[in-house]
């Protein structure tokens, strides 16, 4: 496995710019997400590293040396698309060999034979070995995609939103699966989603991607307590951040149109003007709370629910755990953790202590 690096990485497509002056890191044996949404420039950074786009500017280096003239074919790395890509006609064993059969790397059958077997073990898809891909489910074919990564034994795994077509439980079962392989084999990876569930629980590092710009890098951790604008804020995170226009006043935080008053934070300097994040979960009903409102929608998901509170002309979404007797119309009492607030500038950026 090896460290990955893209340093300034800029590309143009005609009429736009996909990646704008890029730079992470990803370290030997680490699970790396790139989060964004749809148009981000997530694929074209991945073709970046694989050598299958080539960048107007900057360069892509694995462990410290300059791959921008290696070939595709010599960068040794592993492509898992959204589409399972397999042939339909061979059966799983087949497929899985198929890379390890090429004139670049033709291995003996028998270390073929041990590969094969032991990542659809590692897939549980070994009793599937002998049947044609084209009569598999689709977890099962995205089991043999990833399979055929595995038995590569790569630098690095480029896995381009794989989990995207499968329903929920197969993508959470195969998730887990993805994440116990690569910790027990320290494999490098590069994991591309719009699903910020999938970031936050597989990821050790995250780098949040919009319009071809890095917004933040961090630990899931990093990215969800302390987000570095409101996009990162609104992008991670259910139910989204509740967000407000709010000023400073007698070392107050004033959010506008309501009557919520909360203490004003110490460790920063707050502009007079500013936008203000609480996280739902940091609004919590309390028949002795320090603010009321009242219920204006409900959503109960069964191990938690969503609540609406309406304050003056705001709306706060509330999480609560289980269930709630709370209906539409109600009173409600509530407090917010004032610890917990995040505060950003009028353009979207967190203001630092």
């Amino acid at each position: 496995m090896s460290d990955v690096e893209l340093r300034n990485i800029t590309k143009h497509f005609p009429g736009v710019t996909a990646l704008k002056n890029i730079s992470f890191s990803i370290r030997d044996g680490e699970f790396f997400v790139l989060l964004g949404p749809t148009g981000a420039g997530k694929t074209t950074t991945l073709r970046t590293i694989a050598g299958l786009e080539g960048q107007d500017e900057g360069s892509v280096l694995f462990d410290g040396e300059v791959a921008d003239e290696l070939a595709p074919a010599n960068r040794d790395v592993a492509f898992v698309f959204q589409q399972y890509s397999l042939y339909p006609t061979m059966t799983v064993y087949d497929n899985l060999a198929f890379p390890l059969r090429s004139p670049l790397r033709y291995l003996p059958e028998d270390v073929i034979k041990e590969r094969v077997i032991d990542a659809t073990r590692k897939l549980h898809i070994d009793h599937l070995i002998e049947r044609k891909t084209a009569h598999l489910s689709g977890g099962e074919m995205q089991r043999v995609a990833i399979g055929r990564a595995i038995v590569r034994e790569p630098r690095i795994f480029l896995m381009d939103e794989p989990l995207s077509n499968l329903d929920a439980k197969l993508r959470e079962e195969l998730r887990v699966e993805l994440q116990h392989i690569q910790k027990t084999q320290r494999s490098t990876t590069l994991f591309v989603t719009h699903d910020q569930i999938e970031a936050l629980t597989m990821a050790d590092r995250i780098a949040v991607l919009n319009a071809g710009e890095i917004m933040q890098v961090g630990t899931p951790d990093d990215i969800y307590d302390r987000p570095a604008t409101t996009f990162v804020a609104q992008l991670v995170g259910t139910p989204r951040i509740n967000l407000f226009d709010a000023n400073r006043a007698d070392s107050q935080v004033h959010i506008k149109d309501s009557k919520l008053r909360l203490p004003a934070p110490e460790d920063c300097r707050l502009p007079a003007d500013f936008l203000l994040g609480i996280r739902p979960e940091d609004v919590r009903p309390d028949p002795a709370g320090e603010f009321k409102g009242q219920v204006a929608l409900t959503e109960p998901l069964g191990v938690e629910t969503i609540l609406h509170i309406q304050s003056g002309e705001q709306r706060l979404l509330s999480l609560v755990s289980g269930m709630t007797n709370l209906g539409i119309g109600d009173e409600v009492k509530f407090d917010v953790v004032d610890e917990r607030i995040h505060c950003f500038d009028l353009d979207g950026n967190r203001v630092q202590s």
